[in-house]
């Protein structure tokens, strides 16, 4: 035998080897590829928790994980109430994509105060339309949603493995059992819904524990009816007396979800998966105002004032996101799918309308300037015309866009064309109208989003309402 044959078969040989320890290290990695638990709260307000300032409700889990991972204080949800968000958040593309731009019916309030024909809404989520769902199951995991989805009759055509409680209603018939929910069977009279919820979640991660799995838990609390445990709402009539500010329910409710997400992190600890899985926590929009305010954040739940759409959010993934970071980066639920095809490494070529958080989650690199858009062509009445805080008193939304670029932020009218600018750095409550002192940064934020607008094909209403009454 040659030397150089005998090289040859050397070098054959090292690379052999090479190539069996990249495939083990690649099989490894895919190995390490996390479970992921995104849990998605319903009308839960940017104010509301104890790491974020609250010092009226008991949120100690909610507290211990946001210690545990990185806090967003300025998270965006996509729009300003729960079906659209909804679909902006499992599709990753903003409104125009999907059509969904309220809840229902988009001529809401009275017909004489709408000057404007609205858009027609769409209220489904059409199963062409890739979601996170699809993607995961691609991917090997094994998908469950848990609670509400309110984007279809099922979540079981886009994507998911396991529905449990989820059809196209956008909140319960009752937080107590009978639950009236088809897709739930009913527990003992008196079981909670959250914490069904949670113990359905738990089965299902003993259940796959040893695979890879996707547990969305889009708990239908603390949307209304207000409906709390009574030793809880008890304990806050006593700490919050004669406080209209907030509701003592409300505060029943938002610490039994609290107690959930510590009875699932703990589950979580004890299936031996907590250290190889990632949790997302986030709100579908801003807390309703007449139930709790979002001072110093203007309006609430409905309005594209910063007290709708800005929410909390905690992204916790261990051994990849330093403990305790606090981010001020102005992220969208818009980037959470993007992120999620990052972190399985996947090349393919999709087309978002967020962005992956990634390198901000891994290394704290500060995100590439962008500006936030929101589109509504739709009207939403009031809910409460005192505590609203809205622009006026019969309506928390009336047709119109709005961007948000650096600290600025403009929000635009179709009725009438009229613009509201605001430093947000200065004025996080939007209260002084800044469109006279800066006409230069009006023009600029006008053309990015009127710009916006054509490239993403968004409808504008024009079409004038006959029966509209001017006062």
């Amino acid at each position: 035998m040659g030397k150089d044959h005998v090289k040859m078969k050397h070098f054959s040989l090292i690379f052999l080897l090479l190539f069996i320890v990249a495939a083990k290290l690649t099989c490894q990695k895919a190995l390490e590829k996390p479970n992921i638990v995104f849990i998605l709260i319903d009308d839960l307000g940017w104010a509301d928790l104890g790491f974020m300032g609250n010092t009226i409700y008991d949120t100690p889990h909610l507290d211990q994980l946001a210690s545990r991972g990185m806090v967003f204080n300025q998270a965006y949800a996509p729009a300003a109430n729960c079906a659209p968000s909804r679909a902006c958040i499992m599709s990753g593309k903003n409104t125009p994509s999907h059509g969904i731009y309220t809840v229902g019916n988009s001529e809401r309030g009275k017909s004489e105060d709408r000057k404007l024909i609205p858009i027609k809404n769409k209220t489904v989520l059409e199963d062409s339309i890739f979601t996170i769902g699809d993607f995961l199951q691609s991917h090997g995991y094994v998908t469950a949603s848990m609670g509400k989805w309110h984007l279809g009759d099922s979540p079981l055509t886009q994507g998911f493995d396991v529905n449990v409680g989820g059809f196209k209603a956008g909140h319960p018939k009752s937080y107590f059992s009978p639950y009236k929910n088809p897709e739930l069977e009913d527990g003992p009279k008196g079981e909670n819904l959250t914490d069904r919820l949670t113990d359905e979640a738990l089965k299902f991660v003993n259940a796959n524990k040893n695979k890879p799995f996707f547990l969305y838990l889009p708990h239908y609390t603390v949307h209304t009816p207000l409906q709390g445990k009574e030793e809880l709402v008890s304990k806050y009539e006593k700490i919050i007396g004669d406080d209209e500010r907030y509701d003592a329910r409300y505060g029943a409710m938002v610490e039994n979800m609290d107690a959930n997400v510590g009875r699932l992190l703990e589950g979580l600890e004890i299936a031996g998966v907590a250290e190889k899985t990632m949790i997302i926590f986030f709100s579908d929009n801003g807390g309703l105002s007449s139930i709790s305010r979002q001072t110093p954040l203007r309006a609430g739940k409905g309005s594209y004032y910063e007290g709708g759409i800005r929410v909390p959010m905690v992204v916790k993934w261990p051994g990849k996101v330093k403990p305790g970071i606090v981010s001020n980066e102005m992220v969208s639920g818009l980037d959470i799918f993007p992120t999620l095809v990052e972190v399985m490494e996947n090349e393919q070529g999709f087309e978002f309308d967020g962005v992956s958080l990634v390198e901000l989650l891994l290394e704290e690199k500060p995100l590439s300037p962008r500006s936030l858009y929101f589109h509504f062509p739709i009207y939403l009445q009031a809910y409460n015309q005192i505590t609203d805080d809205g622009r006026d008193p019969l309506f928390r939304t009336r047709p119109g866009s709005v961007i948000r670029k650096g600290n600025w932020k403009l929000h635009e009218y179709f009725e009438d064309g009229s613009l509201e600018l605001y430093d947000l750095s200065k004025d996080v409550g939007e209260r002084n109208n800044l469109i006279k002192a800066y006409p230069e940064k009006v023009e600029e934020l006008h053309q990015l989003l009127k710009s916006w607008r054509v490239k993403s094909k968004a409808s504008i209403p024009s079409e004038s309402n006959p029966l509209y009454q001017e006062k």
